[in-house]
């Protein structure tokens, strides 16, 4: 790009999105917002299209260079239209939990039209108990976990009645490039990048010879810790499999004061605690499909934010992996966060997912053209990991659109790689949301998932001596005085009484 302008490339992690994405596993992350009260459509999409100049991103489209020479740039969708972005739907009467969280999986499926930006989002009415809901769906391309909240943060408010925003300011938004002038563009960029990567191998040599070469052993340790797991392959789960396409969702929410309350007593990290009650829940329902559990660990991929301070707000993919294995076989909770704090801090000491991170920067390296034959190509069989579980930390404060509160927040990540069943995590006015989302075939019953994780949390909380806090949230009157909260979740069932128990 004769601009220089190197953030309107994407880079290899946004690119390799957009190149091993199917249309069996679409690359898109979302959620679903449920909100109080009816809100009016025009109301919504007028205050999003307010909003939009503070998100250039979202009016532009991913247009490939020419034979794929390469990666694709952001330019200006010419024909934007905010009205083939938000659609208003409805479900049909009763409304109920279960008919949005079944509406919001078949809505997650299928690819995004790469013919116009990578977004959309459904405006769903009828929702039962005088309810709204906004079911959001962003191209991993385009944000990772950490960016998708700040987006969160930009397109709803934190007041009901918030100042109107800055009025958009003049920006030229130039035609889409020819392909002449696309694939002279990518070759100036390639020129460019090789030359930077040149200038940072020197200085990696400069730093060596005076400082010594921590990268390298950074990059050393990491492929150290990460090698046994592909010369072993991984023992695989019943949802370790090939996808049809189609989508099946389960949700949860557990108190964040209890999670915490969890956490001080046992140690560990927040995210720990999330690993111990996933693999409690993983090893019952392994058990459920005659698998045996005794002895063996579960291999999760939990993404780590890599972003600097200097990086925060913007969009694209800052994230590096860490491969955690969680014992299944530990009947006693408490013991099994143990081990997972035990083996989540060794990893952070090595500082893996900063020498995977290098690694993966190799990437660039790679000819474009190459990256996309290579997404083209049928995947390999997955012997490496089970599932991939991230949390991301959100908003701790309540948040309003259009003066309607938000008052639930599930996440939904995508799954690939023949890992049908993934966990989304995220934090939201002092609750934990949970979004399993399973392709259809893989794990059509991963609503019984949904049920052992509610009991897995339960155990672990009854063992770590952590008392339900039924505390009402910040900025809502006490219960005796206040309507019951209600959130978007499947009704747990008389013969689940631990499920039950874990709201």
């Amino acid at each position: 790009m004769s601009s220089g302008d190197f953030g309107r490339r994407l880079t290899a992690q946004d690119a390799s999105f957009l190149y091993f994405e199917k249309e069996e596993a679409p690359l898109h992350i979302g959620s679903i917002a449920v909100l109080e009260g009816d809100l009016s459509f025009e109301r919504f999409v007028d205050s999003i299209e307010k909003k939009l100049h503070l998100i250039p991103r979202y009016l532009q489209r991913a247009v490939p260079a020419p034979f794929n020479i390469g990666h694709p740039t952001w330019e200006w969708d010419p024909e934007f239209d905010i009205k083939k972005h938000i659609f208003e739907v409805e479900i049909p009467a009763p409304g109920t939990d279960e008919q949005l969280i079944e509406f919001a999986a078949n809505l997650f499926a299928g690819m995004l039209d790469r013919s116009k930006p990578l977004w959309e989002m459904y405006l769903v009415k009828g929702v039962e108990a005088d309810r709204s809901a906004i079911v959001s769906k962003v191209h991993h391309c385009l944000v990772d976990g950490v960016s998708g909240i700040e987006l969160l943060m930009l397109v709803f408010d934190v007041t009901p009645n918030p100042p109107p925003p800055m009025p958009a300011p003049e920006v030229e938004r130039p035609p889409i490039p020819s392909p002449i002038a696309r694939l002279m563009d990518a070759i100036f960029d390639n020129v460019t990048a090789r030359l930077d990567e040149w200038a940072d191998f020197q200085k990696s040599a400069v730093d060596a010879a005076m400082l010594g070469d921590s990268r390298t052993r950074r990059v050393l340790r990491a492929l150290e810790t990460s090698a046994p797991y592909f010369r072993v392959p991984v023992e695989r789960a019943p949802f370790n499999k090939p996808f049809k396409g189609q989508r099946k969702l389960g949700v949860s929410d557990f108190s964040f004061a209890e999670i915490r309350a969890i956490r001080g007593s046992c140690g560990g990290t927040v995210n720990d605690v999330v690993l111990a009650v996933l693999g409690g829940a993983l090893g019952r329902y392994l058990e459920m499909h005659g698998q045996k559990t005794e002895n063996r660990m579960l291999r999760v991929l939990t993404p780590v934010n890599v972003r600097r301070d200097d990086e925060r707000g913007k969009l694209g993919n800052r994230v590096s992996m860490l491969l955690v294995e969680v014992p299944l076989g530990v009947q006693d909770p408490v013991e099994r966060l143990r081990l997972i704090t035990e083996r989540t801090e060794t990893l952070k000491k090595q500082n893996v997912a900063d020498g995977l991170e290098l690694l993966s920067a190799g990437l660039n390296g790679v000819p474009p053209a190459l990256q996309a034959l290579a997404g083209r190509l049928p995947q390999p069989s997955n012997t490496v990991a089970n599932i991939v579980c991230t949390n991301v930390p959100g908003p701790m404060i309540p948040l309003y659109c259009v003066g309607h509160r938000m008052q639930a927040h599930y996440p939904l990540i995508p799954i690939g790689w023949e890992m049908g069943v993934s966990c989304g995590v995220t934090s939201y006015d002092q609750r934990l949301y949970f979004g399993l989302m399973a392709d259809a075939d893989c794990a059509p019953d991963v609503d019984r998932l949904k049920e052992f994780l509610d009991q897995a949390f339960v155990e672990l909380r009854a063992a770590a001596g952590v008392a339900r806090s039924d505390l009402p949230q910040m900025g809502v009157a006490p219960p005796a005085e206040a309507t019951p909260r209600r959130r978007a979740r499947a009704a747990p069932s008389a013969s689940q009484p631990m499920a039950a128990d874990a709201g």
